[in-house]
C-alpha cells in the first residue's frame, strides 16, 4: 500500500465501469517489444491474461492498480513469477531509494485510471512525466489514450438517459488526467518518435490496431468490430461510418483511441488478424455499381461471383457473402470465417445475394430498382440466370418484410428519398393526367367517340339478341 488506494473498488471487475484493457491486440504489441532481460513496470488496470504474459516473459515484473481488492487478486494469480505489487495513486508512487529504472513501461489502459478521488491535483503531462522518469535511458514506452471525438462519439446518441458511471466522480479543476484531444495533440505532448496505432473497437477490447490507417482490409476488419460492438440503435451505421472514414483517409482520426510505442523500432503495421492481399470487398464493388446504376458492371460481376460460388464446397460458400470476400480482377478470396448461409446451389446464391440486398437497405444505399428485399434480391438472381420462385424464397428467408435503416440518419435517409420518389410519381402521374384530359377535349378524339358509339350500341343489341 503507498497511499492513495481504492479499499471498495474494482477496475478488474467493474459493476459501473469499463473493465481492464486486455485482448489479443495488447498481446501483440507485448510480444513485438518485449525482450528476454527486460524489467517492466505495468502502471494501471491490465487484465490478469495480459500480465501473466508479462510474467512469464521477464525476470522483474512491478504492478501498479489503485484497487486494493485487484491488487490482492493479482499477486494471487501471479504468485511463483518475479512479481511485486503496489497498490495506490501514481502521484505517490515514488521510486525507492537506489531502485534502478525499468527498461520498459506499460500504460495500454491509458492514464486516468492511475489516481484515485483522493488525488487532488495530477495532469495527464504529470502523469506521463512521472512514467517517463521511471525509464531507463534507453527504455520503452508503451502508452494509451482515448480520443475524445471517436467512432463512439459519432455513431452513439448524444442524449442519454442514465446517470454519469460511478467511475466519473468530479476531478479539481487544476487537473486533469484526460489526454489531449486529437492525434497530433497527444503526439506532440508526448515527443520524440512515437509509433502510432489506430485502436478499434474501444481501447478496453482492441480486435484491431492499425498504423496504416488507410489499408483498406484493414478498415473492413476495424468496421466489422465495429458494427458488433455497437449492434444498437445507433445515430449512423456503424460499419458504414469507419469504411468511409477509412476511404476518406481519416481511419486514425476516428478510431477509438490509439497505442503509441516510444523507442521501439522494428514494430508490425498491424495487430490483430487481418487478412494480407490486394482486391476490394466484392460488397463495397456492389455498392458502388448500384450508387451510379451501372449495370454493366452488375451484369459482370453477380455471374462471376455466382460462378465462384458454386465452385466452392458446402462449408466455404456459407462463409462467402459479399461483406466477407474479396474480389481482385476475377480472382475471388474469403476474408474471415464467419457468417452463416445454409444451403446449395440456386439456394445457396439467393442466400448470399440477399443478404447483400438487406446489409444495402440497412446502411440506406442507392438502389436503382424499388421494391421489397425479395424484388431485389431477384433482380440481381436474374443476371446470374436465377429466377427466384416462391419455394425458393421460402429456403432463404424468414419473409418479405420491410429492412429498417441500421441508423437514425440513414433511416431519415430514407424518408426524404422516399418522399421524393413519391413526389416525382405524384408530378408524372398529374403530368399523364392533364395530357389524358387534354386527348379527351381534342377534335379528333370527341370525333372518334362519335363514330364509336353508335357502333357500341349496335353490338351490345346484337349480343341480347342472339345470347352471346
Amino acid at each position: 500500500m503507498i497511499a492513495g488506494e481504492m479499499l471498495n473498488w474494482s477496475d478488474l471487475h467493474p459493476e459501473d465501469g469499463e473493465p481492464a484493457t486486455g485482448g489479443p491486440v495488447p498481446s501483440a504489441l507485448l510480444d513485438a517489444v518485449l525482450r528476454p532481460e527486460d524489467t517492466v513496470l505495468v502502471a494501471g488496470p491490465h487484465s490478469l491474461e495480459v500480465l501473466a504474459l508479462i510474467a512469464e516473459r521477464v525476470p522483474k515484473l512491478d504492478v501498479l492498480v489503485r484497487s486494493a481488492p485487484d491488487a490482492e487478486e493479482i499477486a494471487d494469480q501471479l504468485e511463483g513469477h518475479p512479481v511485486r505489487v503496489f497498490c495506490g495513486s501514481l502521484d505517490h508512487f515514488a521510486p525507492e531509494h537506489g531502485e534502478p529504472a525499468y527498461d520498459v513501461v506499460v500504460a495500454l489502459d491509458g492514464l486516468p485510471r492511475l489516481v484515485g478521488p483522493d488525488t487532488i491535483a495530477l495532469t495527464w503531462a504529470d502523469a506521463l512525466a512521472a512514467l517517463k522518469a521511471r525509464l531507463a535511458p534507453q527504455g520503452r514506452l508503451l502508452i494509451a489514450a482515448a480520443n475524445p471525438f471517436g467512432i463512439e462519439r459519432l455513431v452513439l446518441p448524444g442524449v442519454t438517459t442514465t446517470v454519469p458511471r460511478d467511475e466519473a466522480w468530479p476531478r479539481d479543476l487544476r487537473g486533469s488526467v484526460e489526454a489531449p484531444a486529437g492525434l497530433k495533440a497527444v503526439q506532440a505532448a508526448l515527443g520524440g518518435t512515437a509509433t502510432a496505432y489506430a485502436v478499434y473497437p474501444s481501447l478496453v477490447d482492441a480486435k484491431v490496431a492499425l498504423v496504416d490507417a488507410g489499408d483498406a482490409l484493414a478498415g473492413a476488419v476495424a468496421a466489422r468490430s465495429v458494427a458488433e460492438r455497437f449492434a444498437g440503435p445507433t445515430l449512423m451505421d456503424p460499419y458504414r461510418v469507419v469504411q468511409d472514414a477509412f476511404a476518406a483517409g481519416l481511419g486514425a482520426e476516428v478510431a477509438a483511441g490509439w497505442y503509441f510505442a516510444l523507442g521501439s523500432a522494428d514494430l508490425p503495421g498491424v495487430l490483430g488478424e487481418v487478412l494480407q492481399g490486394s482486391g476490394v470487398l466484392l460488397e463495397e464493388e456492389l455498392l458502388a455499381a448500384l450508387r451510379i446504376d451501372d449495370h454493366a458492371a452488375l451484369r459482370r460481376t453477380v455471374p462471376g461471383y455466382a460462378a465462384w460460388l458454386r465452385s466452392l464446397d458446402a462449408e466455404a460458400a456459407a462463409a462467402a457473402s459479399p461483406d466477407n470476400v474479396l474480389v481482385d480482377g476475377a480472382a475471388y478470396k474469403v476474408f474471415a470465417d464467419s457468417n452463416d448461409i445454409a444451403g446449395q446451389g440456386d439456394a445457396l446464391v439467393v442466400g448470399q445475394l440477399a443478404r447483400f440486398v438487406r446489409r444495402s437497405l440497412e446502411a440506406a444505399s442507392r438502389e436503382p430498382w424499388a421494391g421489397s428485399p425479395r424484388d431485389l434480391t431477384a433482380r440481381l438472381a436474374a443476371m446470374a440466370g436465377i429466377t427466384v420462385t416462391e419455394e425458393l424464397w421460402a429456403t432463404v428467408a424468414d419473409g418479405n418484410e420491410p429492412v429498417a435503416p441500421a441508423g437514425h440518419a440513414e433511416q431519415l435517409a430514407t424518408i426524404a428519398r422516399l418522399t421524393q420518389e413519391l413526389a416525382d410519381a405524384s408530378a408524372q402521374a398529374s403530368w399523364f393526367e392533364s395530357q389524358l384530359d387534354g386527348i379527351r377535349r381534342s377534335r379528333p378524339y370527341r370525333i372518334g367517340q362519335a363514330v364509336l358509339n353508335p357502333a357500341r350500341v349496335v353490338v351490345k343489341r346484337v349480343r341480347r339478341t342472339t345470347g352471346r
